[in-house]
């Protein structure tokens, strides 16, 4: 006869069957957490601020470089990739079609890819492919062509969910490369600098469905508006034929208790409330001559953004959002940081930043972001038609993850370096043989694997500590 087991044998065993239940589930939520962490889903990372959480990375870049992983052939363009989980999109371009194709983030093999076809080319003689990066999450990605075709595809087929046609929908002027702007998934709004006159500078999208929201910036909130810095023509008078979308993204940012979506437009730098559309404030900024851009993201400390350009002395401005959220008062303006594309990272109130136009002006500078001090300089000039891969890094664009800035200089030269304001600190660098000039994507960190790229390769490398 089996003896029943007593009233505290029975309790004991509960608390243990539930001791080990709370154990795995504890388990799998680290693990769903940490997944998620990973993930490298939008431009410039999880954050968009070109931070990545991930800890356990090498410190130190080994002589011949770190372990890579693969490195495939890829079509044109200036986007990096993004990721979501094992798998890698990226958006480029081979012959006539735009390409945008899934990888396996392990060994670079296809798991599906789509095709819209493209007759864009390059005014200037730059590149012919897309500018701008694919946005994941669990089930959708959303590209934006060079052409200003807006696609959403589901994630793991490549099944074609919607698509909207902007330079059909809105009248839009020419730019001057295409379209570089990568589109911001705010909540179910798809966030777009579309570029239309008269007043669609920017147009939100239903994200399930495609469906315009809302459309603002444009005349409305420039007409009249002081050109600050500029000679000659002080008060902006509206003209139809005005480009208004620029290269740079829109970001979304609480200030005062509020939401802005900050979009550094062609004309300068416009907040909007992401629920309708309404401009909250316009701040005047761009360079005086006609064939310029503004390219960074806006970067915002507590109450403080920082805008950029590299084109004429144009420099920076740091603006301060007054508490209604309604007005901006410059806190400092000058050349001490003038970025082309990349935006800088900002970590403990300083900026490490490329700095400079062109190739033989580049400087790899740190800023404090309350003051415009310049706290470290250094010359990173070469001359982009040598024959020779540069020693130098030229205009890099940057990353930080685990107490390292990660740089890819324009001619493929990879380097890290220690987060220090007092000094510049070069831990290692390693010219990346697969990668030559030029380099203008930013790295991409998941999983510990580094993801760089050019206009013709994409490579792989691995940036996990040895296991002891």
């Amino acid at each position: 006869m089996n003896r029943l087991p007593s009233q505290p044998e029975v309790r004991r065993k509960g608390r243990l069957r539930w001791e080990a239940t709370t154990v795995v589930l504890l388990s799998f939520l680290v693990s769903a957490v940490s997944a998620v962490a990973e993930n490298w889903p939008r431009f410039l990372g999880p954050n968009g601020d070109g931070s990545s959480p991930e800890t356990g990375l090498i410190q130190a870049l080994p002589a011949q470089g770190p372990r890579l992983l693969w490195s495939k052939p890829v079509g044109t363009g200036y986007g990096a990739p993004s990721v979501w989980g094992d798998q890698l999109v990226l958006h480029h371009r081979l012959g006539n079609h735009e390409i945008v194709q899934a990888l396996n983030t392990d060994t670079g093999k296809e798991s599906w890819k789509h095709e819209s076809p493209t007759e864009y080319q390059d005014p200037y003689g730059y590149n012919n492919g897309p500018r701008s990066t694919p946005c994941l999450t669990k089930d959708r990605c959303y590209t934006f062509g060079v052409e200003g075709r807006l696609l959403c595809l589901d994630r793991v087929s490549g099944r074609l969910i919607w698509e909207r046609d902007t330079a059909k929908d809105w009248q839009i002027p020419q730019a001057f490369f295409g379209v570089g702007s990568t589109p911001l998934l705010e909540e179910n709004r798809l966030i777009v600098m579309v570029g239309g006159q008269t007043n669609s500078g920017v147009v939100a999208f239903n994200a399930e469905n495609g469906k315009t929201l809302w459309e603002s910036v444009g005349q409305k909130n420039w007409e009249g508006q002081k050109k600050i810095g500029w000679r000659g023509e002080p008060i902006v008078s509206w003209q139809t034929w005005e480009k208004q979308a620029s290269y740079s993204s829109p970001v979304a940012a609480t200030i005062h208790g509020q939401r802005h979506i900050l979009c550094l437009t062609r004309q300068g730098l416009v907040s909007l409330d992401p629920a309708n559309g309404e401009v909250r404030f316009s701040f005047w900024f761009r360079s005086f001559a006609n064939d310029s851009v503004n390219a960074m993201n806006p970067v915002v400390m507590d109450d403080l953004i920082l805008i950029s350009a590299a084109y004429y002395r144009v420099g920076s401005v740091v603006l301060r959002v007054k508490p209604d959220g309604r007005a901006v008062e410059e806190v400092w303006r000058g050349t001490s940081l003038e970025t082309h594309w990349m935006t800088p990272i900002l970590k403990d109130g300083f900026l490490y930043a490329s700095s400079g136009r062109n190739e033989p002006d580049a400087r790899l500078r740190c800023v404090e972001m309350k003051t415009g001090r310049v706290a470290w300089d250094r010359d990173e000039s070469w001359q982009p038609h040598s024959a020779e891969q540069p020693p130098v890094f030229g205009r890099s664009s940057f990353i930080v993850a685990d107490n390292r800035l990660i740089a890819l200089g324009e001619g493929g030269l990879l380097g890290l370096f220690k987060l220090n304001p007092e000094k510049l600190e070069e831990v290692s660098r390693f010219q990346v043989p697969d990668l030559q000039y030029p380099c203008w994507a930013a790295p991409v960190l998941s999983g510990k694997r580094l993801f760089l790229r050019n206009e013709r390769r994409l490579v792989c490398y691995d940036l996990a500590l040895p296991k002891p």
